[in-house]
């Protein structure tokens, strides 16, 4: 259907037209082979090149032959010029002189047509430069996953009973930024998974409101989660003390007592085969664990911000504190009981 329209454009119009989609298609088309380095889509964009070259040769042709007449066309002229039997003209009644061959009227189409060539190139050209602006980019740049996977989950009635606890959505919201990656040092990467929960502490027989987030990335993996317990962070201190936590270190983080720790992930295997059965829990990867007391007064619970990898590399210790400095303002503060 496009090419029957094509055709029934006059050749002036046409030709340029063909010319200006063919050149941009086959620019565009190479630039994309070379970025991407595709043979198939180079062979291509060379076709359309060609394609494009033949359209410019013709139009040189047509435009050489309406400057310079072929001698057929003078000998043609010269026996014009002989002289004629001319027949008798018959009167008809209402009729006038008929416009000869070479009379204004068909240089004023030619020239009708290359304005209409002009203003089509002229539109094409518009077209291609708004383009982009509507059109969806084809650039890399990273999008984020979603955070409504767990947008539906009902709340435990720990949830109701604790004041303003944050749930694991908003958690997942406030952790799952743009510059996440760029936090942790590995700005070109794109997150691959991200989940939340409205988890409550272990041990504590669903009475204790503990939400969590986690973001992955290739190298690393972030998780966020908030603990409304009544454990002040000197408490939580001495307690890892008694623990396998190692490079315990206090600080201060948005004017809030903090500690530092590490420790080491589980690491568990499930064996979806016939029988079902998983192996033993082992010992994963050492994670770092930032730990901020819920409001500056330290009245009791913590807000966790741990990292690790698979390869067991961390990032320092300021990449916890940025990320700390991004999430905790999305977190309300324990208000007083």
């Amino acid at each position: 259907m496009l090419g029957f329209l094509l055709r029934l454009l006059p050749f002036w119009v046409r030709e340029p037209l063909l010319i200006a989609i063919g050149s941009v298609l086959g620019v565009r088309i190479m630039y994309l082979a070379f970025r991407d380095h595709d043979r198939v889509a180079a062979g291509l964009g060379v076709v359309f090149l060609v394609f494009t070259a033949i359209r410019v040769y013709a139009v040189i042709r047509a435009l050489r032959a309406r400057r310079n007449p072929s001698p057929a066309d003078g000998a043609a002229v010269d026996a014009a010029a002989q002289p004629q039997p001319q027949p008798q003209p018959q009167p008809q009644a209402g009729t006038g002189p008929r416009p000869g061959p070479d009379t204004p009227e068909k240089e004023h189409n030619a020239w009708s047509q290359a304005v209409a060539a002009v203003a089509v190139v002229g539109a094409l050209a518009v077209a291609l430069w708004v383009a982009p602006r509507f059109m969806p980019s084809d650039d890399n740049a990273p999008q984020l996953a979603s955070c409504s996977g767990g947008a539906h989950q009902e709340l435990p009635k720990v949830y109701k009973d604790t004041p303003k606890p944050v749930t694991g959505e908003e958690l997942c919201k406030a952790l799952n930024r743009s510059d996440l990656a760029k936090l942790l040092g590995t700005p070109g990467e794109t997150a691959t998974t991200v989940s939340s929960t409205n988890n409550t502490a272990p041990l504590t027989d669903g009475k204790v409101a503990q939400p969590e987030a986690e973001v992955t990335f290739d190298t690393y993996t972030v998780n966020v989660s908030a603990t409304y317990n009544e454990l002040s962070t000197d408490q939580y201190v001495k307690l890892m003390k008694f623990g396998d936590e190692k490079d315990i270190k206090t600080l201060t983080v948005l004017g809030r007592p903090a500690v530092l720790s590490s420790d080491h992930t589980m690491k568990l295997e499930i064996n979806l085969g016939s029988g079902g059965s998983g192996g033993p829990v082992e010992q994963g990867p050492l994670a770092r664990t930032l730990s901020v007391a819920l409001d500056r007064n330290d009245r009791g619970g913590y807000c966790d911000i741990t990292v690790w990898s698979t390869s067991g590399a961390l990032p320092n210790d300021s990449v916890l504190l940025n990320i700390a400095e991004k999430v905790l303002p999305r977190i309300p503060e324990r208000p007083v009981r």
